[in-house]
């Protein structure tokens, strides 16, 4: 029988059986116990809530909000990688179990919205890791970050390696994240202590020394190294392939195995080059059994093979990596590279020499360099080295050791392309006030983000 849907809408069958199917639903919140059991149902091995109020993520209420208006509840759950393969030296084979269990994330968290979907309720699922809003690159690439929306629902706390640590599965962990339009009846609690053993095992084994024993991390060194096929990396080689003058020239930058490898990359999904953090890490109480038992035997075992392959690592001319690993890793062979993320304003220039500050080159460096960006206002600016830790400020510092005054193109000469302060007082027009040795020593805390061609 035909209907008339605009006198006569209710009589639809389709309309009939939404009304019909609203009428049963339950419009208040939802259990966290039937939450949790959908969730495992789906695929996921550890699950927990998060009210999108909660003020531990506030500064990504944005974010959730542009992903689904009227979002009220996050549901975060991980799926566990088999340990055995992320800790094998062979890259490939460790590749492979990140993507898979990626994929493993991703199909989970689907079943999971297709099933809420079912039910009525706004439910969105974003990718765990890739592909992200890769037109807002290098700033909000991002749709969501999981690893605080993990530790608010109690999945875990970060680690000295940056990653979240399970209280049960340890290290060897995907996150995933479904936002919903309905609230949670009970929500998570972070957990009270911190799975990570403090062991510095992650620390040891970084081939970078991206990871501090104080805790500190290196940003740049992570990802120049292990991210060298993703974005700046892919972006650096680019640049040697319109660079070369033939394909001999081209041969002498890049070897046929980094060529096959971004082939790879390009074809397949991403390889990473190390994420050796997460291989040798003994957190998590499924995990730590043989490292409590015998720790010299663990190392022996998860750590050694790691640092004794033979293998490339990408470096930043000027970085503490390029000093040490000679000195400390024989097995690997050093090549320095470009660092691409693009700064095209002083503002996030110098907010991304917070990311690239080398602590070696810092040591007992107590001092302030003030910065007057002529043709940019003119705009103040500082940048303050004491206890191998930097500060980047947006104003004129009480009291400084030295004061730069120069436009933003010699800005980023000496920054970016390692220029002296001296050439840039004799060739540039800067002025210096103050102790020149005490602006190059600042200077000499950061990489030089362009390798000279001559390198």
């Amino acid at each position: 029988m035909a209907h008339d849907l605009a006198a006569g809408t209710d009589e639809h069958p389709d309309v009939a059986r939404y009304r019909a199917g609203r009428a049963i639903q339950d419009n208040g919140p939802l259990a966290a116990s039937f939450l949790r059991e959908l969730m495992l149902d789906c695929g996921a091995d550890d699950c927990g809530f998060v009210a999108v109020s909660d003020p531990a993520i506030a500064d990504q209420q944005a974010w959730i909000g542009a992903l689904l208006p009227g979002a009220k509840s996050l549901v975060s759950f991980v799926c566990r990688m088999n340990r055995d393969t992320v800790r094998t030296s062979v890259r490939s084979v460790a590749n492979e179990e990140f993507h898979q269990t990626y994929d493993d994330v991703n199909i989970v968290a689907r079943k999971a919205v297709r099933r809420l979907e079912e039910m009525g309720l706004g439910a969105v699922n974003p990718a765990a890791a890739f592909p992200m809003e890769a037109q807002a690159y290098p700033a909000g690439m991002r749709v969501i970050s999981h690893k605080p929306i993990a530790e608010a629902a109690g999945l875990g706390k970060m680690g000295l390696h940056r990653n979240v640590i399970h209280p049960r599965f340890g290290s060897f962990i995907l996150l995933g994240t479904i936002v919903i339009d309905r609230e949670v009846d009970t929500v998570s609690a972070p957990l009270d202590y911190a799975p990570c053993l403090d062991c510095k095992l992650c620390v040891a084994a970084c081939p970078v020394e991206a990871i501090g024993m104080d805790g500190s991390f290196n940003f740049s060194a992570c990802y120049t190294h292990n991210y060298r096929e993703f974005m700046g990396g892919f972006v650096d080689w680019v640049h040697q392939v319109v660079d070369a003058e033939d394909a001999d020239d081209y041969d002498k930058r890049v070897t046929p195995g980094e060529s096959v490898s971004m082939w790879q990359s390009l074809s397949f999904k991403p390889g990473y080059k190390a994420a050796y953090c997460l291989s040798v890490c003994p957190a998590g109480s499924d995990v730590l059994g043989p490292f409590i038992e015998d720790r010299v035997e663990y190392r022996k075992r998860i750590l050694d093979p790691l640092l004794a392959k033979p293998e490339t690592v990408y470096v930043l001319k000027g970085s503490d990596a390029e000093e040490s690993i000679p000195q400390r890793l024989k097995s690997k062979e050093v090549k320095l590279v470009d660092y691409n993320i693009p700064s095209d304003d002083p503002f996030s220039f110098l907010f991304g020499l917070t990311l690239t500050f080398q602590r070696r080159k810092a040591r007992g460096l107590d001092a302030t360099l003030a910065l007057v960006i002529e043709d940019k206002g003119p705009q103040p600016a500082a940048i303050r080295v004491r206890q191998s830790r930097v500060e980047v400020e947006f104003q004129a510092p009480e009291k400084a050791d030295a004061e730069l005054r120069l436009t933003w193109e010699t800005l980023r000469r000496i920054f970016r392309d390692g220029m002296t302060v001296e050439e840039a007082v004799a060739n540039c027009g800067a002025t210096l006030t103050g102790d020149v040795a005490t602006a190059q020593a600042i200077r000499r805390c950061f990489p030089v983000y362009r390798v000279p061609v001559d390198a």
